[in-house]
């Protein structure tokens, strides 16, 4: 999600959906999950015997939401979360990046670009109360998703230590801050806080300051808002970026947010030869089956296409193309001479190795694999597909 070329024009309302929670030190590596053993791989005769079997209502994710009522179908957001992130996780990486190669204070100040629903920024405010999060995304429907159901979770201040922004990353300093409507917010916050017996005047006092931001159109440019310490890009949100001078001023960018006390950067990106070909993977949850759909690699533009699609068993519905994507594939020493050229002073790389996708058969949920760990690394031999975080220490 956050994606520049995704197509997010349909977004069902929320509706009240069960689903199992995420092993809380569990990692996810986004849409791909370098074909772990969270995945069920069907081979081009089974998907056509699926789809003549399945005879459920197809949604496409580009239509209007009104034609399915409320209490039908779940957000494309909400499932979007519940199949591909796993806050937590990152989060745990990211604390442990920082102290490494940074050191000396806690990471306080978190940036997070392509952010969609920033349901990392959320994350990362719960554990501290002294925490900021700034989050950027071209998706202002996503943008504003979030406002409506993720920041009311952090708690009475987490509107006045998240900022959002709409716009592009490789013009941030022109992105406009989101609004909203204080009589709104009052109402969303006073119903989530009321269930923690929280002060009713300490959501007034919260609120107070969110309105008057609310009254004037804001940009990143002047806002006043702390260095960041830490800048990241996940869920392979670069790959959005086709050209290497997009990409270096993307990552110039990121440096220039980081605190001149010193921070980091770090991305996510999928590899291995299984990641340059024409690819199904589907991964099965209790009431929805999540597919990434991968079309045919050019070789020589390292260019594909992603579509993400939901099938929900309850429902009997599909929601096709939820989320689109034309990425260009980037390789480890690209990303790594961008960075340095963009003007960091270290790449760092923390690989691990995922399952074989031809041992894939049939797995449920996030399957087992997950407690794998990342490390360091100098010399990766290639795999069928891995996944890596690359930090960049400014």
């Amino acid at each position: 999600m956050g994606k520049r070329d995704k197509k997010q024009r349909h977004q069902p309302r929320r509706a009240a959906f069960h689903y199992t929670e995420e092993d809380e030190e569990g990692v996810g590596d986004g849409h791909y999950e370098g074909h772990s053993a969270s995945k069920h791989t069907l081979s081009g005769e089974e998907e056509e015997e699926q789809e003549e079997q399945e005879e459920e209502e197809v949604v496409d994710g580009k239509e209007e939401a009104d034609e399915y009522p409320s209490n039908d179908l779940p957000s494309k957001f909400l499932l979007y979360q519940q199949s591909v992130q796993s806050p937590k996780g990152d989060i745990s990486y990211l604390q442990k990046f920082f102290l490494m190669y940074v050191g000396g204070r806690l990471p306080l100040h978190l940036q997070e670009d392509f952010c969609g629903t920033a349901l990392l920024s959320a994350e990362w405010l719960r554990t501290d109360t002294r925490r900021t999060a700034v989050g950027l995304d071209l998706d202002v429907e996503a943008l504003n998703w979030c406002m409506e159901n993720n920041i009311n979770k952090v708690g009475a201040d987490g509107y006045s230590r998240m900022s959002l922004f709409h716009g592009n990353v490789l013009q941030p300093l022109e992105a406009k801050l989101v609004k909203f409507e204080p009589q709104e917010l009052i109402r969303k916050v006073s119903l989530t806080e009321n269930k923690d017996n929280l002060e009713s005047d300490e959501v007034e006092s919260t609120l107070a300051e969110g309105s008057s931001s609310s009254n004037d159109e804001k940009y990143l440019r002047n806002h006043l808002l702390p260095a960041r310490d830490i800048v990241c890009a996940f869920n392979y949100s670069c790959c959005c970026l086709h050209q290497r001078s997009e990409l270096v001023l993307y990552f110039k960018h990121a440096l220039d947010a980081l605190s001149k006390k010193g921070g980091i950067f770090v991305m996510d990106l999928y590899g291995g030869t299984s990641s340059e070909c024409k690819l199904r993977l589907q991964r099965r949850f209790s009431n929805f089956t999540y597919v990434w759909e991968q079309a045919e690699f050019d070789i020589i533009e390292r260019k594909t296409r992603i579509s993400l699609h939901f099938h929900l068993q309850k429902q009997q519905k599909k929601i096709r193309h939820a989320f689109s994507y034309s990425w260009r594939l980037w390789s480890l020493p690209e990303i790594k001479d961008c960075l340095e050229e963009a003007g960091f002073q270290s790449v760092h790389f923390w690989l691990r190795k995922m399952q074989d996708s031809r041992d894939i058969r049939k797995t449920e949920g996030f399957g087992v694999g997950r407690d794998i760990k990342y490390e360091e690394i100098k010399h990766f031999q290639q795999q069928d597909s891995w996944n890596a975080y690359i930090v960049g220490v400014a």
